[in-house]
């Protein structure tokens, strides 16, 4: 058994995936998949090439070791191959025969994907869950197209969303498109090795990081926050709309706080704050549009918050129920008392004498926080031996019932169920065509963003999932600015759900949600921590109930520490994790220009269902069920690990070398046409030279300051003369749309892409080949819609099925007579008092 650390009190934690071996051929910030499934117990075996992989030696190093190398290898283990060699393939192909998952990220025009093989490796091994990570996938006539973060964002719609009105758009900071394109190849993965638990089958995932990124960092065609009031982001205007107004930023005494002032008693509680003042005294406050239109409401917040520090601010408005927090930088955050009271991070040995602080881990799981598990591998010799992994034989065909200790799939001989069903377990759960949770129920009490996409990640692969409403407290995101009684992005965010009516402070209402819980897999929450608790349902007494529950909890600071009992949303914890003082125009205060974003809400939910899928196959070798949470802030800050440690590393007065920015050019720039962008990248000569060519600057690629002399020199002396290069792609942009030199650039091997608009997604020919989108309706909405389709592309998942997201208590009687026995006399009953027992008048 893998084991974590135990907490202050209980027992150490069977880590879920124990027993799963993982080959490793990802590189760059890619290879975050992998440490992932390290963490949470699989033993995941890095394989490079000899002399080891390019990312050991890129990015900001000490003593020679990349910090983003490190960061993203935690707790793996590695092993030099040279797949060319006959030799070196046999020994691969060895740990091929002993392993469950592979994760590679070739590119599929390179050399090396001839060698590696993957359909044949697929056919040697048809047990074998393979994951292909590439930029733009392995097939179609955008394969071979190149990336960085900035290119994703542009493609995504997300750089559509980012800056001032009036303003250039602004690059968001960090990686986040990898890193979340991450998160959601974590649940692919392991959605696609549990459907193999079910049925013997392995699966070849055909996953592009765009199409992750586009669906886990903020999705234009997903469910939005509730200050948009169900209008989606493909009705934006075409400028960078103004949103400040909707999650503001106040400056204060000592720097910036960021309010979230959406339900009416939220306001009711910031005008008593305020002293009531008569100016705004009109009932019409409690409507967000009366406020958001409002040209004197804000000054006279600033006014009334100006003498006072972001401290003093926090702490009342914490106290008068007023989402508050401070803007605070990246270091800042790290310091916090919230952060080191939960010891989300923890030092890690890069070098004898050298350590850093990396992030602990993503989730805690029972209680545990599943950390790291050990430094990154260093490179073993040429001549290393691999692990001596045990070859099992793939079954010769799938079993035609869910398999059994004795006739397990080869993969979980070693942690075979000795109680307990796995998803959907029965003569009908092996069905290769079936859906990979048929048969799982869902509880889900979440709301807003985080809530709606853990149930929605389940439900679309055919879990049951039962939305839990009280008409009473009414989930933000129902609220609609045209009053209907369903919007698209509720539409997006609840499909294939069903809602039953429920007031569980009531005691018959808690009854009948404890009958529904005897019978349920998985209870989804996003409630302030202590909630479940405080009504009478924490943990202890739901598995009291059923023992094979699992339980999850989402929460914007995590479940214990100082601030766990705070308000929080997205726009909050951007604040408190350093992002939002990032993400603003260089050397502007108050530049800032995150108001869109719904970041980190969708990836956080990944994580989460990601850990639900873990314990899933954990509990199909114990029988036991158990507890994820999930700290909205730590995944956050777990996407700026590498720059912690740079910082940390520089205030201890450690050497640290490497490029300090990017090279030159690195940006957006505008094109001809009507407010039109185009972003450009160069990583390097290679790319510099290609991108003079598309120019037709043959003196700017032969100028020696710019030109290949030694490694470094050149990038150094292209960012010295940022201003010059810029100037020379400038004018050469302005005689190109964007599309257009998106397309002669990409066709000369440059990293770049037109600035897209969530509108233009749909209808953008990568999409359209890739069939990312589906159109969908609604009986309550007039007009078709585009939604997310599949998560991955695949060779046996499924498309998810597309019905209609629920009423608020559409299925509530349904609910009561078929899943609980009732009869309709005591549903009638249940249903009267204007249903203030079911939460829901039917």
């Amino acid at each position: 058994m893998t084991t974590a650390e135990p907490a202050a009190t209980g027992e150490p934690l069977d880590l879920p995936l124990t027993g799963v071996r993982v080959v490793d051929l990802t590189t760059g910030p890619l290879a975050a998949i992998g440490r992932h499934l390290a963490e949470w117990g699989a033993d995941v075996l890095r394989v490079e090439p000899p002399g080891g992989a390019a990312d050991r030696r890129t990015g900001r190093r000490v003593a020679g070791v990349s910090l983003g190398f490190a960061a993203a290898n935690l707790g793996k283990r590695a092993v030099t191959l040279d797949l060319t060699r006959p030799a070196d393939r046999t020994r691969f192909t060895a740990l091929l025969a002993g392993a469950d998952i592979l994760l590679e990220s070739t590119p599929p025009t390179a050399p090396e994907a001839a060698t590696l093989d993957v359909e044949e490796i697929r056919r040697e091994h048809p047990s074998l869950v393979v994951l292909s990570a590439t930029p733009f996938g392995r097939t179609g006539p955008h394969a071979g197209w190149q990336a960085t973060g900035p290119v994703f964002h542009a493609l995504s719609g997300e750089l559509s969303r980012s800056g001032i009105p009036g303003r250039a758009p602004l690059l968001p900071p960090g990686d986040l498109p990898y890193d979340c394109a991450a998160a959601q190849a974590v649940f692919v993965v392991l959605l696609a090795y549990l459907e193999r638990l079910r049925t013997g089958l392995g699966d070849h995932l055909d996953f592009a990081v765009l199409d992750g990124a586009v669906a886990a960092l903020d999705p234009g065609y997903g469910i939005a926050g509730s200050a948009t009031a169900g209008v989606p982001a493909s009705k934006l205007p075409r400028g960078r709309p103004e949103a400040r107004h909707q999650y503001p930023i106040i400056p204060c005494a000592d720097g910036f706080v960021r309010l979230c002032i959406l339900a009416p008693r939220q306001w009711r509680a910031m005008f008593a704050w305020m002293g009531s003042p008569a100016q705004f005294a009109d009932p019409s406050y409690d409507k967000l549009t009366t406020r958001f239109a409002s040209t004197t409401l804000l000054p006279a917040i600033a006014r009334f918050f100006a003498d006072r520090t972001r401290a003093e601010l926090e702490q009342a408005g914490q106290r008068h129920g007023v989402p508050t927090a401070a803007v605070l930088d990246l270091d800042e955050a790290l310091e916090s008392e919230q952060i080191r009271a939960r010891g989300a991070f923890t030092p890690v040995e890069l070098a004898p004498g050298i350590a850093a602080p990396f992030p602990n881990g993503v989730l805690e799981l029972d209680g545990h926080r599943a950390g790291i598990r050990g430094p990154a591998p260093a490179l073993p010799p040429d001549s290393a031996a691999p692990p001596s992994w045990a070859t099992r034989p793939a079954p010769a065909q799938a079993p035609t019932q869910a398999p059994t200790q004795d006739q397990a799939p080869p993969q979980a001989q070693a942690q075979a169920p000795t109680s307990g069903p796995t998803p959907g377990s029965g003569d009908a759960a092996a069905d290769p065509g079936g859906r990979p949770l048929a048969g799982l129920r869902v509880l889900d009490l979440g709301v807003i963003v985080v809530g709606a996409e853990q149930g929605r990640l389940l439900a679309d692969q055919g879990a049951d999932v039962i939305k839990v409403e009280n008409d009473a407290f009414p989930d933000g995101s129902r609220q609609a600015r045209d009053g209907n009684a369903i919007t698209v992005t509720f539409a997006a965010g609840h499909r294939n759900k069903r809602s039953l009516g429920l007031d569980l402070r009531s005691p018959q209402g808690k009854d009948l949600f404890l009958r529904l819980v005897a019978d349920t897999d998985v209870v989804l929450t996003n409630y302030r921590p202590g909630t479940l608790e405080s009504l009478g349902l924490g943990y202890d007494v739901l598995r009291n109930t059923n023992p094979a529950v699992i339980v999850v909890d989402s929460s914007a600071f995590g479940a214990t520490g100082p601030w766990s009992r705070r308000l929080g949303y997205g726009p909050l914890v951007r604040a408190c994790a350093g992002l939002t003082a990032q993400w603003r125009y260089p050397g502007e205060a108050d530049g800032f220009s995150d108001a869109l974003t719904v970041y980190p809400d969708h990836v956080a939910a990944r994580i989460g269902i990601a850990g639900v899928l873990a314990l899933l196959i954990r509990r199909s070798r114990t029988g036991t069920g158990g507890t994820v949470s999930v700290s909205q802030t730590e995944v956050m800050l777990g996407h700026a690990a590498a720059t912690a440690a740079d910082k940390a590393l520089v205030r201890a007065g450690a050497a640290v070398d490497g490029p300090t920015g990017p090279d030159a050019p690195w940006g957006v720039f505008p094109t001809a046409g009507d407010d039109d962008w185009c972003v450009v990248t160069v990583r390097g000569d290679d790319d510099w030279q290609a991108l003079c060519r598309v120019l037709d600057r043959p003196d700017l690629a032969t100028e020696p300051a710019l030109a290949t002399e030694p490694a470094l020199t050149s990038a150094n002396g292209r960012a010295a003369a940022r201003d010059r290069i810029d100037a020379a792609l400038t004018g050469w942009l302005a005689q190109h749309g964007a599309v257009e030199a998106m397309t002669l650039l990409q066709a000369a091997g440059v990293p770049a892409a037109a600035m897209l608009r969530v509108s233009e997604l749909p209808a953008f020919p990568y999409y359209t080949e890739r069939g990312l989108f589906r159109l969908s309706g609604h009986p309550h909405i007039r007009q078709s819609f585009y939604l997310e389709n599949a998560p991955v592309r695949s060779e046996r998942l499924p498309d998810p099925p597309d019905n209609p997201a629920p009423l608020l208590g559409e299925h509530t009687e349904q609910i009561l007579r078929a899943e609980l026995g009732l009869t309709a006399a005591e549903v009638a009953a249940l249903l009267s008092d204007n249903g203030r027992i079911a939460g829901a008048s039917r």
